[in-house]
């Protein structure tokens, strides 16, 4: 082994289920997991990591983010408290578009050092993987610019999502079908080989059905994975729409109903489910029973950005997905790891199998507590990891 960390007092493999192991062990040989078992039976290695006292688990993915942005959003978050309407504020030119203008008017130097600070929070917390979509700028120069920034070295591995689609910018309010066609004709394909994943915000006030199937058809004609915000403000067909294309993800689904369930059922499209948005909007919960009884499977995700969702630690939505979702513990637990992974097209990542990518993450349960899994999601986020592995080598290790 090049590395191996053993007397880990917990480690879950999310093999099969959580796949427990007490005091575990894993072994790493370029980048990759090449062992996994009891410490007792663990292999020699070039050197010796301890978790004693600690959780093990994978890296965490967070599958669902807007990290990259300039600008504030607390007015509108007064305004929402004091009644007003999310969609009628995006329809109003707030919301999303004010973050497009304060997005596009920030320097690099503004943006670069925003966006590694919120990821360098997140990695802290023993998340190694961020999906990051663009969708505030929605002009060509400007989505190019945010998905380079996004390679800048980075602490975690960041998963690039094209999000053009994310609302009519401004100055193409007089022509939504001319900016549909931009999206189609210029913006994607200039963006396509900078981005791993397309993405449509098909709601009220965003895209409809049919606009959604044109450019996520075209995103995955030019190679992209597909993903799709569906089914949060309105009922649209966004999530049966997903299924038929063979998108990853269905993402919020907070009015889906049981056809769009039956449909992510048989094509195997991953749930995302975002707590976080869904608390702070004040929307009903998604139907998790139905998706559990279909087997569809349950990731969760932050959502984290400056309007709906600014909560960018996992380990909270984690929480949250369990108080107001009804999850149980190992599905959240599998819904920030393997199944996060799945709705990036990603079966490398969140799980300890030899042969995955080598990501591991040791945290300490909080004061008083035993080394026990469900104490990470009882008490409500501010985890933070005592060492990060990503690729197999060291990236974070404190005392």
């Amino acid at each position: 082994m090049d590395l191996i960390v053993r007397n880990i007092d917990e480690l879950l493999t999310m093999s099969e289920g959580l796949g427990v192991i007490p005091d575990g062990a894993v072994g790493f040989v370029d980048g990759k997991v090449a062992w996994v078992g009891p410490s007792a039976k663990a292999p020699r290695a070039r050197r010796t990591l301890y978790g004693r006292g600690c959780i093990g688990l994978p890296g965490l993915v967070d599958c669902h983010t807007h990290t990259l942005f300039a600008g504030s959003r607390a007015a509108e978050f007064e305004a929402r408290l004091a009644g007003a309407d999310y969609s009628a504020i995006l329809e109003a030119g707030g919301g999303i578009l004010s973050t497009v203008r304060a997005t596009r008017s920030a320097d690099d130097e503004t943006l670069r050092s925003a966006l590694r600070a919120r990821l360098t929070d997140m990695f802290q917390r023993g998340v190694t993987t961020v999906e990051v979509k663009t969708g505030y700028a929605l002009s060509t120069e400007h989505e190019l610019r945010c998905l380079k920034m996004m390679d800048e070295g980075q602490p975690v591995r960041v998963l690039k999502t094209f999000l053009g689609a994310h609302t009519v910018p401004g100055e193409w309010r007089p022509d939504r079908a001319g900016y549909v066609r931009h999206l189609l004709d210029e913006m994607l394909p200039a963006c396509a080989p900078h981005a791993d994943m397309v993405d449509v915000y098909c709601d009220r006030g965003a895209f409809t059905l049919d606009e959604a199937r044109a450019i996520l058809t075209r995103g995955q004609d030019l190679g992209l994975g597909g993903r799709i915000h569906a089914e949060q403000v309105e009922h649209t067909g966004a999530a049966a729409l997903a299924a038929e294309l063979g998108c990853l993800s269905a993402d919020h689904l907070e009015q889906l109903d049981q056809a769009g369930v039956d449909a992510m059922a048989g094509a195997g499209t991953v749930a995302v489910l975002l707590p976080g948005a869904m608390t702070y909007l004040n929307d009903p919960a998604p139907p998790v029973g139905a998706l559990r009884e279909a087997g569809v499977k349950m990731a969760i995700a932050t959502d984290f950005n400056p309007g709906t969702s600014p909560v960018r630690d996992l380990w909270t939505a984690a929480t949250l997905a369990t108080v107001r979702l009804r999850l149980s513990v190992e599905e959240t637990l599998l819904g920030i790891t393997r199944h996060a992974a799945l709705a990036l097209g990603r079966d490398d990542l969140g799980h300890l199998d030899v042969g995955a990518t080598g990501d591991l993450a040791l945290l300490r349960p909080p004061p008083g507590e035993p080394a026990h899994h469900a104490v990470l999601v009882q008490y409500m986020g501010g985890h933070v990891a005592s060492l990060v592995i990503r690729d197999g080598s060291v990236y974070l290790q404190r005392s």
